[in-house]
C-alpha cells in the first residue's frame, strides 16, 4: 500500500467515503444499525434505496459476536483485528504463493475486498462465518474458509460461492497501488487531502456500456451516475495533473455527442444523452414544478447544455501532455458548440446568447432563475468572450492557416455587450430575465473578471466585492449570493453555499484582471475550506466551513479543482 493510499485510508468511513473500486458499480457502506456493512449499486437517476443488494454483511467469530470494522482503506475493509496485508509480502518474495503468504499474514478477523468489479471477496481467520442479510429480510451464513466470494448480478441479487480470497486482495492491492502511483505531490500540509482527492477520481470511475471500454468519472456514485460536461471540465483540469491521457478522455466523451447544429449534450450517461427539456427524467420535472419553474413542462423542447468553459478546460489538458492530433478533432467540436450559442441560444437575438433553461447554466437553482426566461447573464457572457480568445489562440497553435479574426472580433463585440450589464448605481452586474433586470447580487456577477480586459474601475468594484464581509467576503470562502442579500441562505443549493468550481474561476478571474495575490490568497482559502469541512463535498456552508446538509459526499469536480490548486499553490 503507497503511501498516498494510506492518507486516502484516514478519510475512507464507509458513510460519506464508500468502498468502491475503479470502473465498480458497488458501493460498500457501514450498516445503519452500526454493525457490519451495507451494499448499494451505483446507477443512473436511481437512489441508493432504490439499489439495495444486501442490507447486512457481518462476520461472527465462534460464538455468534458481531466483529466490528476496525479498519478501512483503499483495497480492503478490516473487521475485528489487524491484518497484515499479503501484498507487500509479495513484492518481498515475488515467487512465493498467495496462499502460503495468506497463511503467514496472521489474519486475527476478517477482511471484504473485491474479486472484479461486480464480485466482493470475503475472508479471514478459522472459525469466522459470514451473515448475509438480503433486502427481503432473508438471512445466510457461511464458513469463511478461503474465502467466499459475492457475485453481484445485473439485478442485484447475490450468489455466493468458494474463492481465493488472498489472490483477490493481491489484485484489488495492485489496481490500487497504480492508481496511488499517478497522485501528485504537493505542499505537505496539503498532501493528506490530496490523496483523498485523488482517491476520490478513481472511485468515481465508471464504465459506460454504450461507450465500449470508455471511462468515465462522474460526480459521484452516490446520486450522479453519469458524465455532466461541466464536471468533465473541471475533473479533467485535476485529472491532468496525474493522469493526463484520462483527462483527454473526460474531455473526449464529453464532445462526442453534439446535436446536428453543434450544441453539446449536457449529459452522457449510460442510457445516452440528455440534450433537451424532452430527455429529462420525470424525477427532475417534478422537482421543478415543485419550484414553480415555468419550464418544467415546455411546449417546445428545451436545449440543455452547459457553460461554455470547453476551450478553458482543453488548453489547461494540453499544457500538462500535449497531443496534436487530439487538439485538433476537440477544436472542431468545441468551435461548433461556440458557434450553436451565438447561433442558436441568442433567443431575443439582440447578440448576446442567453440562458434557455436554468440547467444550462449549471447553477440551476440560482436566484438569477427567479424571473422570467430566457436569462441574459454576465457569467455566460464572460465565459463566451474567454471561450472565443482561448479558441483563437489555440487554432494559431494547431491550425495554423485558420482564420482566427472572427473569433476575437466576436469576443469584442460579446464584451461590449457584457459591459451593459454593468449597474453603476449598484456597482455590480446584473442578469436580465425576458429584459427585465434580476437585482439578486450573485457570484454570476464576479464571473466579467475573467475577461481580463475589464475598465480598471469595474474590475476594482469586484475586487472590491469580494472583499466586502457584508456580500462575498466570509471567512470560510466565497458565497454563491451575497451574504447582505435577501435571497441568501447559507444552506440551499446555489443560493449562499460556498462551491468549489465557482470559488476557483473567480481566483482565476482576479489573476486575470491584475490581482495575482488576492488570487492567491483565495486559492487557499479554498484548500483551507475542504480540509476544515472534511473533504471535497458538493458544497459548503459558508458560515460554518462545513458540509452543507443536503450536499453529496466524495463529489468530483471538488476533489479535482483541490488537487489542481494544491499543485498550483504548491
Amino acid at each position: 500500500m503507497t503511501d498516498a493510499a494510506a492518507l486516502a485510508g484516514r478519510h475512507l468511513d464507509l458513510v460519506s467515503a464508500p468502498f468502491t473500486l475503479p470502473r465498480s458499480r458497488v458501493l460498500v457502506f457501514r450498516a445503519e444499525d452500526g454493525e457490519g456493512v451495507r451494499v448499494h449499486t451505483s446507477e443512473y437517476e436511481r437512489r441508493l434505496s432504490e439499489c439495495r443488494v444486501l442490507d447486512g454483511i457481518e462476520i461472527l467469530d465462534a460464538d455468534g459476536t458481531v466483529l466490528p470494522v476496525t479498519d478501512v482503506l483503499p483495497a480492503r475493509v478490516s473487521f475485528g483485528g489487524a491484518l497484515r496485508l499479503v501484498a507487500p509480502l509479495l513484492a518481498q518474495e515475488p515467487s512465493a504463493s498467495p496462499r502460503s503468504l495468506s497463511e503467514r499474514s496472521e489474519t486475527k478477523g476478517a477482511t471484504l475486498t473485491f474479486a472484479d468489479p461486480s464480485t466482493l471477496s470475503v475472508g479471514g481467520a478459522p472459525g469466522l462465518r459470514v451473515r448475509l442479510t438480503h433486502p427481503d429480510g432473508r438471512t445466510e451464513e457461511h464458513p469463511l474458509g478461503d474465502g467466499i466470494l459475492l457475485r453481484i448480478a445485473a439485478d442485484r441479487t447475490v450468489a455466493v460461492e468458494p474463492g481465493d480470497h488472498a489472490a483477490a486482495l493481491i489484485a484489488t492491492e495492485a489496481i490500487w497501488a497504480d492508481w496511488f502511483a499517478k497522485c501528485p505531490t504537493v505542499r505537505d500540509d496539503l498532501q493528506e487531502m490530496t490523496a483523498f482527492c485523488w482517491w476520490v477520481l478513481g472511485a468515481n470511475i465508471v464504465e459506460l456500456p454504450s461507450l465500449g471500454d470508455a471511462r468515465a468519472i462522474v460526480p459521484s456514485k452516490i446520486g450522479y451516475v453519469g458524465l455532466w460536461q461541466w464536471d468533465a471540465y473541471f475533473i479533467a483540469v485535476g485529472l491532468r495533473h496525474g493522469d493526463p491521457e484520462l483527462a483527454r478522455e473526460q474531455l473526449d466523451i464529453a464532445f462526442r455527442f453534439p446535436q446536428p447544429d453543434g450544441q453539446l449534450p449536457d449529459v452522457v450517461h449510460e442510457l445516452g444523452v440528455l440534450a433537451t427539456s424532452d430527455d429529462l427524467p420525470e424525477s427532475d420535472r417534478a422537482n421543478l414544478r415543485r419550484a414553480g419553474s415555468q419550464i418544467a413542462d415546455p411546449s417546445a423542447p428545451v436545449p440543455l447544455t452547459k457553460p461554455p468553459l470547453a476551450a478553458w478546460a482543453l488548453r489547461k489538458v494540453l499544457e500538462i501532455e500535449d497531443a496534436p492530433d487530439y487538439a485538433r478533432t476537440q477544436l472542431a467540436r468545441i468551435v461548433r458548440s461556440q458557434d450553436w450559442w451565438f447561433a442558436g441560444s441568442d433567443l431575443d437575438h439582440d447578440g448576446m446568447p442567453e440562458y434557455g433553461h436554468p440547467y444550462s447554466s449549471g447553477l440551476d437553482d440560482s436566484p438569477i432563475f427567479d424571473g422570467p426566461l430566457p436569462t441574459a447573464a454576465p457569467d455566460l457572457g464572460a465565459y463566451l468572450v474567454r471561450q472565443d480568445l482561448e479558441l483563437a489562440s489555440l487554432l494559431q497553435r494547431y491550425e495554423p492557416a485558420a482564420d482566427v479574426a472572427r473569433f476575437r472580433e466576436r469576443a469584442a463585440a460579446t464584451q461590449e455587450l457584457l459591459l451593459r450589464m454593468w449597474d453603476q448605481g449598484r456597482g455590480r452586474f446584473l442578469a436580465f430575465g425576458s429584459g427585465e433586470p434580476q437585482l439578486s447580487d450573485t457570484v454570476v456577477g464576479l464571473m466579467p473578471l475573467l475577461t481580463g480586459t475589464l475598465p480598471a474601475p469595474i474590475a476594482e468594484a469586484l475586487r472590491s466585492a469580494v472583499d466586502d464581509p457584508e456580500r462575498f467576503g466570509l471567512e470560510w470562502g466565497l458565497p454563491t449570493v451575497a451574504a447582505s442579500d435577501p435571497d441568501f441562505s447559507d444552506e440551499r443549493m446555489w443560493r449562499g453555499p460556498v462551491w468549489v468550481n465557482t470559488s476557483m474561476l473567480v481566483a482565476e478571474g482576479l489573476e486575470a484582471s491584475g490581482y495575482a495575490e488576492r488570487a492567491r490568497e483565495l486559492r487557499e482559502q479554498i484548500v483551507a475550506l475542504v480540509i476544515h469541512g472534511g473533504g471535497p463535498h458538493e458544497y459548503f456552508n459558508p458560515r460554518t466551513g462545513f458540509k452543507a446538509d443536503r450536499a453529496t459526499t466524495a463529489f468530483g469536480w471538488s476533489a479535482a479543482l483541490f488537487i489542481d490548486l494544491a499543485v498550483q499553490l504548491s
